[in-house]
């Protein structure tokens, strides 16, 4: 549990005695960041100085819960899943990050090591708190959420391109296997970002009744993960082509191996019966003391395949 009192240009660190100094100044502002602490102690301390809904706390202590907003009476509270810091690609995890801001506090409450938490907090700690704000905290962490979702669909587009060249000069296996995890881990990310976009979204109007000027950052926070949102619609139609072009070049390939197997059935099968009825052992077969006869049946056979392969050359399979 770490403790921020910010009061015009000076920053201050330490225990809960900070909690005191931000009471009696009221031209001051308290950010209480939390990790990995009994839940129990946390609801209990969160009720009793910053009064929040015990629900909603409960429900930011959870392992997992879709992202969400909800406006109170003295409070904003913010649910986010950014990606954790081990996650570049769509191979990807997530953290649960809550956020409950007012003019006089930020509570942080996080699952997982944040980074880019642990950076702002050392800007602030380092350069003071003139410009800032706890909203204005809340919209750069809401920022990074969606410029790492940003970039981890940027860096696919390039590997899609990628694919797409493969997958018309080799197909193979490990391509579709490899698209096949794009397209199951682009479903998640789209449903993700589908809850962030009615998160900001209903951030956006609350802030439009009370907050004119945060509401402009938040609107082009809305802005950028709706149009991440859609991207990922369009990657997954993307993929779904792909892979419908995979299973049509694959066809075709087995089509065309099914047509040779075709024609070298069909003109064998006449040249078969032949050779079985003329391996027969009987003795009344005239055709067997014939002097010519085994150069005739030769030329019968050769026949047959020539005519085949013409046939076939008429109808365009060869």
């Amino acid at each position: 549990m770490q403790f921020m009192l910010c009061q015009g240009d000076t920053t201050q660190t330490g225990g809960k005695e900070l909690i005191q100094q931000w009471q009696d100044k009221t031209d001051s502002w308290i950010w209480v960041d939390l990790y990995d602490e009994a839940p129990d102690e946390e609801q209990t301390f969160l009720s009793e100085y910053f009064n929040l809904d015990e629900g909603v706390v409960n429900e930011a202590q959870r392992d997992r819960h879709p992202p969400r907003f909800e406006a109170f009476k003295n409070y904003n509270y913010l649910l986010l899943k950014p990606l954790d810091a081990e996650s570049d690609s769509l191979d990807f995890s997530t953290l649960q990050l809550a956020m409950f801001s007012s003019e006089r506090f930020l509570v942080t409450r996080h699952s997982k090591q944040s980074p880019y938490l642990a950076k702002l907090w050392q800007t602030l700690q380092q350069e003071g708190c003139t410009d800032a704000s706890p909203l204005s905290v809340v919209a750069l962490m809401s920022e990074r959420v969606a410029q790492r979702y940003g970039k981890v669909l940027l860096d696919l587009e390039q590997r899609l391109d990628l694919i797409e060249d493969e997958l018309f000069d080799s197909p193979t296996d490990t391509l579709m296997k490899e698209l096949v995890g794009y397209n199951t881990s682009l479903r998640k990310m789209h449903r993700i970002l589908a809850y962030h976009v009615n998160v900001f979204n209903g951030l956006r109007q609350q802030l439009s009744k009370t907050n004119h000027h945060q509401h402009d950052q938040f609107n082009d926070i809305y802005a950028i993960i709706e149009r991440f949102s859609s991207l990922s619609t369009v990657y997954q139609d993307v993929i779904t082509d792909l892979i419908e072009a995979y299973i049509s070049l694959n066809g075709h390939r087995l089509n065309q191996i099914m047509k040779v197997l075709t024609i070298v059935t069909v003109i064998f099968v006449p040249l078969t019966l032949l050779v079985g009825i003329y391996g027969m052992n009987f003795e009344n077969m005239p055709e067997l003391k014939s002097q010519h006869g085994y150069y005739i049946l030769l030329s019968v056979m050769s026949g047959i395949a020539f005519m085949m392969l013409y046939l076939f050359r008429r109808v365009r399979w060869l």
